[in-house]
């Protein structure tokens, strides 16, 4: 079943596997270019790409050369990468991510800010391209200006997405950026309608979601969530359970294309618990993807259990594996030359060099 094609709303894959996100830092002045489209067309194969973290805005881009999609310029270098693969016979979603906290003011354009639900530092540091490593800010609290600001930033770039010839767009609601941000009490200590109580965390991303599904369309916009994550200093809290309940029966009323859960155990990170795992692929209505560590083997073994309806996204094994579809299909051995060294550096080495199988 892995590899027979599925409807996830108004397009049709090729097959269930899906291209996980994965920051790469070749966006030269935050703008996608030429490398990016050969990176993601060498990888067309998959169901469906989802793109790295792409900022809405000036205040999202946290990281040296992430790319955005706020201006004219982004707009047609991400043409670029869309019209690549889908010569290639692709469908591509872009990810949209606030870093909120997680940014460095170094990284970001003149005028821009670090901003997050509270003035909470995350602990730890970042690479500035200027300046090497360094501790992350404390970030400036959002006021009801910077709120309304925000979400109309998300929706303005969901529309660009559009433009630029995307299938639809991943929000980034997991691995400690602002949509994640606003869900957990330790980085939101907010006393307003958005902080406190869980539904009053929760209403920010659920606005967002809102917001851009009335936009773009419903059948085009996924969510893509990390409960139990700790990346970017998310520390567990008691509620994380009744947590991601409420919103998985809130993102059922919005009916949303799909849900991307990703579990980051396989990288040594705590696993989410099978109970968090099954209440979501049991209360979610629409088309659950799963992430994290999956095999070829074990990726058949869910979809046939979960009853055709789920998708499985691959990450890493994507870089090395620039033909991972084929050679999971095949049974062709998997490239394990991974070269982390440059996973975040800024041409084409350990990007576009990775060979397909017998050549």
């Amino acid at each position: 079943m892995l590899f027979t094609s599925f409807k996830l709303g108004s397009i049709e894959l090729k097959n269930r596997i899906v291209m996980a996100p994965m920051t790469r830092c070749r966006a030269i002045g935050n703008i996608p270019n030429d490398l990016m489209a050969e990176y993601y067309a060498q990888r067309a194969d998959a169901g469906l790409i989802i793109t790295e973290g792409t900022a809405p805005s000036p205040n999202g881009l946290g990281y040296a050369r992430i790319p955005g999609i706020f201006s004219a310029a982004q707009v047609e270098g991400w043409k670029k990468v869309t019209n690549a693969v889908h010569q290639a016979g692709g469908k591509i979603f872009v990810q949209l991510m606030h870093s909120g906290r997680i940014g460095h003011i170094a990284n970001m354009p003149e005028g821009a800010e670090v901003l997050a639900p509270s003035a909470v530092a995350a602990k730890g540091q970042m690479w500035v391209d200027s300046l090497q490593m360094q501790d992350f800010p404390v970030p400036k609290e959002m006021t009801a200006a910077d709120l309304e600001n925000t979400k109309n930033e998300f929706v303005t770039a969901a529309k660009n997405a559009m433009e630029a010839g995307f299938d639809g767009v991943e929000l980034h609601g997991a691995n400690g950026y602002l949509l994640e941000q606003f869900l957990s009490p330790i980085s939101n200590i907010r006393t307003d309608n958005y902080g406190g109580n869980i539904e009053n965390r929760c209403r920010f991303l659920l606005e967002v979601v809102a917001e851009v599904a009335a936009a773009i369309g419903k059948d085009k916009t996924g969510l893509r969530l990390s409960p139990y994550g700790v990346a970017s200093d998310m520390p567990h809290y008691p509620e994380i359970d009744a947590t991601y309940a409420y919103l998985v029966d809130e993102l059922n009323k919005i009916d949303i294309v799909y849900l991307h859960t990703v579990d980051h155990s396989a990288m040594g990170a705590p696993a989410v618990p099978a109970s968090m795992k099954e209440m979501i692929k049991s209360k979610f209505l629409s088309t659950p993807i799963l992430c994290g560590g999956w095999n070829a083997e074990r990726a058949e073994a869910e979809i046939a259990v979960n009853g055709h309806k789920g998708l499985i996204a691959f990450g890493r094994p994507f870089i090395n594996n620039p033909d991972l579809v084929n050679r999971m299909r095949h049974n062709f051995p998997l490239s394990f030359d991974l070269k982390m060294d440059l996973f975040y550096t800024a041409d084409a080495k350990g990007y576009t060099d990775y060979p397909v199988f017998g050549k």
